[in-house]
């Protein structure tokens, strides 16, 4: 075993190890039961995987010979896996802070779309946005989410609606993914909405005909690495023919199907997606009963998104009928135009005073199993042994301070390490 090593975190006053024999998700009984270890050490290798974490007399007696690059004294704080947000949308121009007045003054999401805001406005800003300024701007809010903790963060497009703009903005993905210490899964969104003038008939004709070959050849060849592909399936916009059609296709080209559905209503999308062995499900506002019941036995992962239910007054997702049927409930931000929040402490606090999540259930919902909806939780989404050191370290005695204190996560968060390097460090948090 090698003696040198790149991080050593000592005597924590605890390490949430979130689970420590291999799972790849947890369901409603073991999110209520974390493993947790007081008084704890852990070390990262050179290669930023975890090589060890325990009491930290353990780790100091195993490591007596070992050095490290940095140590990191963690006495009276906690250690916690890299938080994991499964929903983004973080490339795009434009400005929507107009919106929000509209919303406030009772206009719905749809009624909003048909004025020629929402995902129209911004396509139109985006199709004329030079890639490094999206770049540029995409850099700046992956940088917010990381200093809030986010270590994993999945990308979406959908901003463009036709080839080009949704090549160029899986480009820009590809470009941070390579310069920036954050890890990114990259999804294909083409069928966000319906481009104006044409019908989704034609829109989907366009994405199976055009788009899906020409982002086949691109990953053939090694010039994009994508990894998810993605369906708004709702009325108005593709329905449940069209969204299985191209949903099918991305799947047969090797993407993880990971699609918004049954937001607005109840499409039958979740048993569409369980039947299609959907790796995930986002939103699932006006899920069917018989939709939660398919996803369980599916597997099929629900992304839910308490910020979108808050700010267009929609209903909660129903996250205790489904954790009580053994779906795999998994959070994320929903970060863009309409719902700009970077934070997943917020968004787990949201998720347990709206949607009645214990704080527990809401830290597995974005970690662990945030990182099975995206394909990863071999690797993140816990503190194990050979998964990659990714983590954070609080300012604080009792982990639950990052959900409870509201907007709090500022004062909290001390470190966040990615793969065993320090990417934030802040100096000005507060002693609680």
């Amino acid at each position: 075993m090698s003696k040198n090593h790149k991080l050593l975190v000592k005597n924590a006053k605890q390490v949430v190890l979130i689970c420590s024999n291999g799972e790849k998700y947890l369901t409603k009984h073991g999110m209520n039961n974390l493993s947790v270890i007081e008084n704890a050490s852990l070390v990262i290798g050179r290669d930023g995987l975890i090589k060890a974490v325990g009491p930290a007399e353990t780790i100091r007696a195993r490591f007596s010979e070992s050095s490290f690059d940095k140590v990191i004294d963690a006495a009276g704080m906690c250690v916690l896996p890299g938080l994991v947000d499964a929903h983004t949308h973080p490339v795009w121009a434009g400005d929507r802070v107009h919106e929000f007045a509209m919303k406030l003054a009772g206009a719905t999401y749809m009624e909003v779309h048909r004025a020629g805001g929402g995902i129209h406005y911004t396509v139109e800003h985006t199709r004329a946005a030079a890639a490094l300024d999206l770049l540029t701007s995409l850099k700046s809010r992956l940088q917010r989410m990381q200093r809030a903790g986010t270590t994993l963060v999945e990308c979406k497009s959908g901003y463009g609606l036709e080839l080009q703009t949704e090549l160029k903005m899986l480009e820009v993905i590809e470009e941070a993914r390579s310069s920036l210490p954050i890890n990114i899964s990259s999804t294909y969104c083409g069928a966000h909405a319906v481009p104006r003038g044409k019908t989704a008939a034609e829109a989907t004709e366009d994405i199976l005909q055009v788009q899906l070959p020409r982002l086949k050849e691109l990953m053939s060849a090694g010039r994009l690495q994508v990894n998810n592909i993605d369906v708004f399936c709702e009325q108005g916009v593709f329905d449940l023919e069209s969204s299985r059609a191209i949903l099918q296709a991305g799947k047969e080209m090797g993407l993880n199907i990971n699609f918004h559905g049954d937001e607005l209503h109840p499409m039958n999308s979740a048993e569409m997606g369980a039947e299609l062995g959907s790796l995930a499900i986002s939103h699932l506002e006006e899920v069917t009963d018989e939709g939660i019941v398919a996803m369980a036995k599916a597997k099929t992962a629900a992304v839910l998104l308490p910020t979108t239910a808050y700010i267009l007054r929609l209903p909660q997702p129903r996250a205790r009928d489904m954790l009580d049927a053994g779906v795999i409930v998994a959070l994320g931000s929903d970060f863009n135009p309409n719902a700009y929040c970077c934070s997943m402490p917020v968004v787990m606090h949201l998720a347990c005073v709206n949607m009645r999540m214990s704080m527990t259930e809401a830290l597995a919902a974005a970690t662990i199993n945030a990182a099975f909806a995206l394909g990863r939780s071999d690797t993140h989404g816990s503190l194990e042994v050979n998964k990659h050191g990714d983590l954070l370290i609080l300012n604080a005695t009792r982990w639950e301070h990052l959900i409870y204190q509201l907007g709090g996560h500022q004062e909290t968060i001390r470190y966040v390490i990615i793969k065993g390097n320090i990417v934030y460090d802040n100096d000005k948090t507060l002693d609680l």
